[in-house]
């Protein structure tokens, strides 16, 4: 039986010449059993007639939020859906999504969908290398949006590159993948509590500075959304990051310092089955800290640094028979041997190492390079993968443990 068998799928489609290929995904939907609803834009009508689509959906194309005829409710919409396809999605269709533009009925079903997002770019060579279209398409995959990538080949311009939208069959599967892993059955952490901690801390000189470092929350966030995709109740203890884990099973909780964050992690801590220590917390805050701005002088400011609790250690030394410990490592230098001293003597169950000198790995990335060292020294390696599939990584060896 098809993955996408009962599935409700609004495809939009944009103004490309690739828009054509919308009428071949359309009809591909159909005979695997989706029910499919189609918007257009009015540029996206030069490429392809609405009556095509209207006719192999077996529904109206809607164009516009409203006419002198008809209001289309974007709100309805968005809560209908299982799914929305964008495909495909041009250059400035990009654009808008990424900064909450909504000028037409794409834009403002995507700004009211509660249902995942799948974006199917299509464009010539030079507009999808910009780093203009990069940036946003890294500001959708913050969103927690899914970018199904463009493919090589001809392009309209005669170019010969990257740019060409994927191929029906291609999206297809890309869809039906995310489906088959996504059933309700499949929660294999079902009834386990998790704790994760995320995010920077920052430890305050004054009431306007602080001392922090570049963390993002991007890897803690997608562990988190990740183990609650598959039932698990997660806590997740987050410093001040731009990026924050969203799912119902996900109970937030904000800090601001390493000693906010202890606290945080301690009072979760007996309760949790699983906990995964991804903050990358200050191990100094300043001994003491100015009530008032301090105003500036003639000559240097020498300010005295203190330990702040070592997290991973106190924990270590709570952990319980049954309880799985995970600690990450950002190394410059002596790598393994540093993670393999962290993991002893935390008392972790694995560490994830990973190295500020690997390209696309460490803060800030949407990518990361990671190596997992177990209890016996044992090391296994991945290569570059996005932080969602390093996410599932982590999962899978978690789970193996559990079942072990």
């Amino acid at each position: 039986m098809s993955a996408l068998r009962g599935k409700k799928l609004i495809l939009a489609v944009t103004g490309s010449i690739a828009a054509y290929k919308a009428a071949f995904l359309t009809r591909l939907f159909i005979k695997n059993g989706a029910e499919v609803k189609v918007l257009m834009t009015d540029s996206a009508k030069h490429f392809l007639s609405p009556l095509t689509l209207s006719t192999l959906s077996k529904n109206p194309v809607i164009s516009t939020i409203n006419s002198e005829e008809s209001w289309s409710n974007h709100v309805e919409l968005g809560l209908w859906a299982d799914a929305l396809i964008i495909a495909p999605a041009t250059a400035n269709t990009i654009a808008k999504l990424a900064n909450g533009h909504c000028d037409n009925i794409i834009s403002a079903v995507y700004l009211s969908a509660r249902c995942p997002v799948f974006v199917a770019p299509a464009m010539d060579l030079d507009m999808w290398a910009h780093p203009a279209t990069q940036k946003n398409c890294q500001q959708l995959l913050s969103y927690n949006n899914h970018l199904i990538d463009v493919e090589e080949g001809e392009l309209a311009s005669g170019l010969v590159g990257a740019g060409r939208m994927a191929e029906p069959e291609n999206i297809l599967q890309y869809l039906a993948n995310y489906f088959k892993n996504t059933k309700p059955e499949f929660q294999p952490l079902k009834a386990k509590k998790v704790l994760i901690t995320s995010g920077p801390t920052q430890e305050a000189i004054d009431p306007v500075r602080y001392i922090t470092n570049h963390s993002s929350g991007k890897m803690g966030s997608a562990i988190a959304e990740q183990m609650a995709h598959l039932g698990a109740q997660v806590y997740f203890v987050s410093g001040p990051a731009p990026v924050q884990a969203q799912h119902p099973n996900i109970q937030l909780i904000s800090v601001q310092s390493a000693e906010d964050m202890y606290q945080a992690a301690k009072s979760h801590f007996d309760t949790a089955d699983i906990i995964v220590l991804a903050a990358a917390v200050a191990d100094y805050t300043p001994k003491y800290k100015s009530t008032q701005k301090i105003k500036k002088k003639e000559g240097d400011l020498n300010i005295e640094l203190k330990r702040t609790k070592d997290i991973a250690a106190s924990m270590g030394k709570l952990k319980k028979e049954g309880q799985i410990l995970v600690g990450f490592a950002l190394e410059t230098n002596d790598a393994f041997a540093n993670a393999e001293r962290k993991l002893k003597s935390k008392n972790l169950d694995f560490i994830v190492l990973n190295k500020l000198q690997d390209k696309g790995a460490g803060f800030g990335y949407d990518s990361n390079k990671v190596c997992f060292i177990n209890r016996k020294n044992d090391r296994i390696d991945f290569e570059l993968k996005s932080k969602k599939e390093v996410a599932k990584d982590i999962i899978h060896y978690i789970i193996k443990l559990i079942e072990a």
